[in-house]
């Protein structure tokens, strides 16, 4: 079914803080908020300011910066942090507790009554605030789902902003994505976040499930950085969706989405995944030579979606044993090169077998070509 509505929650100064490299100065996160604002999501959310002094000062510098999206802080059922997280300025408290048998039993020993009413106390404190509110079951597709949805309407009863289903540990499928949400959709009136880890590789498939179901605002980290594989990265979700409907992802600044990556990915000292999607550094480069002629036709070819709506270029390869001659008319063309199709078969035919035994510079392939033409 059509997706009627996105907000992007971008939790990279949350959830991207619990990757195991990540380390972020204040300066950091003040450059990374500025940056994920500029690019358009919706709603910034930062580690709760109970974790350190550091974790408080940053949530206050971090809520009080003219920025457009709404800051959120992730946090406890518990009122003394509620209560700090008030006090640090920020637009809303994103709330959460585990509800499967595993975190109950490991984590806090309460029953089901008691979560809702300790959710009660917390909810009653951020809306007297004036703040969004949400509240979310963490380990969601391990709690039963009658006990899930018996908590999630409760709490949605208590005026909630929203209520929110985690993956916590990456397991659901898009299929019991799906369920779960049409069974929370139709059991609650309020929006409905999703947050999914990446444990299996499902979270974009599993985000796009959610969102096709009824689901309304969708968790991200820049490079898909958190806690052990990570959530949905925003480049994934935002690739996904605009090949969906692009409609959703439109209004964001897209061209800004690999500077974005890139400067996370400096900031954490990584490289950005080959396999990301937009941001790669390979993402648009094209090599075998059936490729690379049916992209100089037209691009849509072999391309989902046009680099330069991301302020990309693309790259037709011909330093490789694997390329075309239409690839290599074209570098010939770029250099002021021309020459008919004999001479065109015999220099691709040079390039290939010199590329035979490594890949070339590009230097080197337009050396072949000017000899070429000089012969």
């Amino acid at each position: 079914m059509p997706i009627r509505r996105l907000s992007i929650i971008e939790s990279t100064l949350r959830e991207g803080e619990q990757f195991a490299g990540a380390h972020f100065t204040l300066a950091q996160r003040r450059q990374i908020a500025h940056a994920v604002d500029d690019f358009g999501v919706e709603h910034i959310e930062l580690t709760t300011p109970v974790a350190s002094p550091t974790a408080q000062r940053s949530c206050r510098e971090i809520a009080a910066l003219p920025l457009r999206a709404i800051v959120l802080t992730h946090t406890r059922c518990v009122v003394d942090d509620v209560l700090l997280a008030i006090d640090c300025g920020v637009g809303g408290v994103d709330l959460l507790f585990g509800t499967s048998s595993w975190l109950r039993s490991n984590s806090h020993g309460l029953e089901l009554d008691d979560i809702v009413v300790a959710a009660a106390d917390c909810i009653a404190l951020v809306r007297a605030a004036g703040l969004e509110v949400r509240f979310s079951c963490e380990d969601s597709f391990r709690t039963e789902p009658a006990d899930l949805l018996r908590i999630l309407a409760a709490v949605a009863a208590l005026g909630v902003d929203r209520v929110g289903l985690a993956d916590t540990v990456g397991i659901a499928t898009p299929a019991q994505v799906t369920a779960l949400i049409t069974q929370l959709r139709d059991a609650v009136d309020c929006d409905i976040e999703f947050h999914a880890h990446n444990d299996n590789g499902c979270a974009v498939a599993n985000a796009l499930a959610a969102l096709q179901a009824g689901a309304t605002h969708i968790d991200t980290t820049v490079l898909g950085i958190g806690e052990r594989n990570g959530i949905v990265p925003l480049s994934g979700l935002i690739a996904r969706l605009h090949t969906v409907q692009p409609e959703l992802v439109d209004h964001y600044a897209l061209e800004r989405l690999a500077a974005l990556d890139a400067m996370v990915a400096g900031i954490l000292d990584v490289d950005i995944p080959l396999t990301a999607p937009i941001t790669s550094p390979y993402a648009f480069h094209h090599k075998a030579g059936m490729h690379t002629k049916a992209v100089l036709g037209d691009p849509r070819s072999y391309e989902p979606f046009a680099p330069e709506r991301f302020g990309i270029e693309r790259r037709l390869l011909v330093n490789h044993q694997l390329v075309g001659r239409h690839a290599v008319r074209q570098r010939a063309a770029a250099l002021g090169i021309a020459g008919d199709d004999t001479w065109l078969r015999r220099v691709t035919a040079e390039v290939k077998r010199h590329a035979g035994e490594r890949l070339l510079r590009d230097d080197e392939v337009d050396a072949l070509l000017r000899a070429s033409a000089g012969a």
